[in-house]
């Protein structure tokens, strides 16, 4: 007993010395008292450049964004941000931010369900507002993030959340927006000679096409008629047929993206989005004819085809500009990456698109897309005050440096563990390189 207390007392002085700033910060308070943002270049998120602008908003809502000179500074507490930039918070569509702490550690992982159709599954339930992640992603201007189930067929539903936050429910800014479905991979023989196992795999394809094709028609007709029992996987999906829910599908292949689309439409799904749409440049005629979104998820990855140009990821943002096609860009490589969103923005913004275009696919596009542009991804008068100010080009890696973030008006604690590290070590060889006192 004396040993078990002696590792207790051990192991709570061991909590009490680890240093506060390696912890999560905590969610900050309301807003108390309206604040105005005054000299910086304000880059509304819809086209819009102000020169010496001001930014005012007064619980959680901005209440002027314009010229400085317009501005009424009654009341308000001024921050002088002269010669910075406030932009929009950034938003991250399709991630598994906060459902997965550590890839090698399975406990920490909570992003997909058993099963191969999981309509019904709320990713938002698991969501982990204390992720030592989520700080490192809102330190790069991030504030928002649309959780993502993964796996099978039909992962489950998205929810959008913002990322400062007690617990889930206090996060979310849409619950259950939209369910995923995986397309089924079309399978092509791409050598002389015949692999023995491309049959099988063609034969279960077909087999999770019929299940989907029954599971829809199901969801169809429960959503026409009046049941004693309520069915979770089929009430989950009646949205899809009244317009309430978008039907987001992964594909990237440009005849999986037609198939699909058609497939949906065949069983009145009324809004859908391609994810992923690595050949979305390819098909943009279809997706314009059939009022179809595209976030596209490719921009730092290798071209789909050795016939490919070498640079196609990074234009395909351009090309769907130029197409009239609605698109958004995310980070799909990793959790980690997340913070990356602004640089992706940036390389497509370096091979067609303008910055202000690239800003928007970061922002007001997502939120059009994600159905939440009535509240966020812009900086206008009425809008949640999520916005960020960095003293360099937020979109240029060599110049990104968020110097205040704000979600509906609350000033968030941009300390991570990351920069608690970078702080600990550069302290210590700094102080090993004086010289020793004689």
């Amino acid at each position: 007993m004396k040993i078990q207390k002696r590792y207790i007392s051990a192991f709570v002085a061991l909590l009490l010395s680890v240093p506060a700033f390696a912890q999560v910060p905590a969610p900050a308070a309301k807003q108390s008292k309206p604040v105005l943002l005054k000299g910086a270049t304000l880059h509304v998120g819809n086209g819009t450049v102000v020169e010496n602008a001001a930014v005012g908003f007064d619980k959680g809502k901005i209440t002027y964004a314009g010229p400085q000179s317009g501005a009424n500074l009654s009341g308000y507490e001024v921050v002088d941000v002269t010669g910075q930039h406030i932009y929009p918070g950034l938003i991250q569509p399709n991630a598994a931010l906060g459902l997965n702490e550590i890839e090698s550690v399975r406990a920490t992982i909570d992003w997909r369900e058993v099963g191969n159709f999981n309509p019904n599954v709320r990713s938002v339930v698991a969501y982990n507002t204390d992720s030592d992640i989520i700080p490192t992603v809102r330190a790069n201007g991030v504030l928002m993030t649309q959780l993502t189930p993964i796996g099978g067929t039909v992962s489950g539903s998205s929810s959008i959340v913002q990322l400062d936050a007690w617990n889930w429910e206090d996060a979310i800014v849409k619950a259950d927006e939209g369910i995923h479905l995986n397309w089924p991979a079309m399978l092509v023989q791409t050598t002389n000679n015949a692999d023995p196992r491309l049959a099988g795999m063609k034969q279960q394809r077909e087999e999770t096409l019929t299940e989907l094709a029954q599971l829809m028609r199901d969801a169809s007709v429960y959503k026409s008629g009046k049941h004693d029992n309520e069915n979770l996987k089929l009430a989950a999906m009646a949205g899809l047929f009244d317009g309430s829910k978008k039907l987001y599908i992964h594909a990237n292949y440009g005849k999986e993206i037609i198939e699909s689309i058609n497939f949906a439409k065949q069983y009145g799904v009324k809004n859908m989005v391609i994810v992923g749409g690595g050949d979305a440049a390819s098909v943009t005629d279809f997706l314009k004819a059939n009022n179809v979104a595209v976030i596209y998820s490719g921009v730092h990855a290798l071209p789909g085809r050795a016939e490919e140009d070498v640079d196609m990821p990074y234009k395909t943002p351009y090309l769907l500009q130029k197409a009239g096609v609605p698109f958004a860009l995310d980070y799909d490589l990793s959790i980690h990456g997340i913070r990356n969103l602004p640089f992706i923005a940036g390389t497509a913004a370096a091979h067609g698109l303008d910055k202000e275009q690239a800003l928007a696919s970061v922002s007001l596009n997502t939120a059009k897309i994600l159905g939440i542009d009535k509240v966020v991804g812009s900086v206008e008068v009425g809008k949640l005050a999520t916005l960020v100010v960095s003293a360099g080009d937020l979109l240029d890696m060599r110049t990104n440096n968020v110097t205040h973030a704000f979600i509906e008006g609350r000033k968030i604690d941009l300390n991570n563990k990351q920069k608690y590290l970078y702080q600990k070590f550069d302290n210590k060889y700094k102080s090993e390189a004086k010289p020793a006192i004689n």
